[in-house]
């Protein structure tokens, strides 16, 4: 029996990828224990896990941010029970933890993060646009390379148990006819599909017979419009601050189809294994980020030359105008959700 360390901090998309590698890895390998070492709030993204995997969290924003708080920390770690560290981070905080670990004689495999290919599919020029190892893969990888032999089984957090509807009942009641997720944001504006469009779709979407929409988001201005856009369409309501993270994941088990950006979103609904229709601008589903289990059909996506302009989507516009946004209309987007819900199987 061996007991790994797993290094993943951020940010919530790509914690929530390692969890189909994490959970088949555990339950292929039962003799061997893993612990998840990740930012607190994101602990509760770990729904269903296997009994031999446990969740630790780290306050990088808090008492581990600084190199005072955090080599501490880190020594603490190093003098555990651990075998070995599965870095799939690769970034300071992670080189720190693992760094004293090698130095208490404990093995170490570290993630491969394609940062020079990744880098090439967003040059404006000799641009290498070529799909990448998706990330998934790479994060299994390391397990390989750690010799954990397994295949990647996982289906979804529930697969074994039903997900608890409880907070949505008096809410929402009982699901009758299509239910449609519709997750208009991401964290950089080259990912957001432009608002004024969306709300066309949700419009469009509103009217479709037997249907109900429900809107994801955050508090703040992600709030305020989604409670626009809900008070304005019939069979359209908003979840934001319904619900904990987990409660939001849950009811995502009861969509037909969830309309996304490439965001946090798209992996919760991979995660429950509920079909996405994403779009996609600034970046490209080659980076490796596509949502577990997804087809690639279901991008939505212009072919502009441009694209990808960046990896993460935090970066200026070249062209100023977002065209690779802006030139998806409303109604190609609705075409492709029902095309999706048409061919639901």
């Amino acid at each position: 029996m061996a007991h790994y360390l797993i290094i993943r901090l951020s940010a919530i998309g790509d914690v929530a990828m390692t969890i189909p590698v994490i959970y088949s890895a555990a339950k292929a390998n039962p003799q061997h224990a893993f612990t998840v070492l990740t930012q607190e709030f994101l602990t509760s993204l770990f729904i269903n896990r296997p009994e031999n995997v446990e969740v630790m969290g780290i306050d990088i924003k808090g008492k581990q941010k600084k190199l005072s708080g955090l080599i501490p920390f880190a020594n603490r770690l190093s003098r555990g029970d651990f075998d070995a560290v599965l870095d799939l981070h690769d970034v300071l905080r992670s080189k720190v933890i693992r760094s004293l670990m090698r130095m208490r004689g404990k093995k170490v495999y570290v993630l491969d993060k394609a940062r020079k290919e990744r880098r090439a599919l967003t040059w404006q020029e000799n641009k290498r646009l070529r799909p990448l190892k998706p990330v998934v893969e790479r994060y299994a990888e390391v397990f390989y390379r750690a010799g954990i032999r397994f295949d990647l089984s996982f289906v979804s957090l529930f697969q074994d148990r039903v997900a608890d509807l409880s907070v949505w009942e008096s809410f929402v009641g009982e699901k009758k006819g299509t239910w449609i997720g519709i997750a208009p944001f991401a964290k950089h504006p080259g990912k957001i599909y432009p608002a004024g469009q969306m709300e066309k779709v949700v419009e469009a979407l509103s009217q479709r017979g037997d249907t109900t929409v429900f809107l994801f988001g955050g508090r703040g201005e992600e709030e305020t419009l989604l409670e626009q856009w809900a008070s304005r369409y019939p069979n359209v309501i908003s979840t934001v601050g319904r619900a904990s993270l987990r409660g939001e994941i849950a009811l995502m088990t009861q969509l037909d189809l969830l309309v996304c950006m490439d965001s946090a979103n798209m992996h919760f609904a991979s995660l429950v294994g509920i079909r996405v229709v994403s779009v996609w601008g600034a970046t490209h589903p080659y980076a490796g980020f596509y949502g577990y289990g997804q087809r690639g059909s279901d991008a939505v996506q212009l072919p502009l030359a441009c694209r990808p302009c960046s990896v993460f989507g935090q970066k200026s516009c070249f062209r100023g105008d977002w065209a690779c946004m802006t030139g998806i209309t409303p109604e190609s987007l609705v075409e492709k959700i029902e095309s999706a819900l048409s061919s639901a199987v």
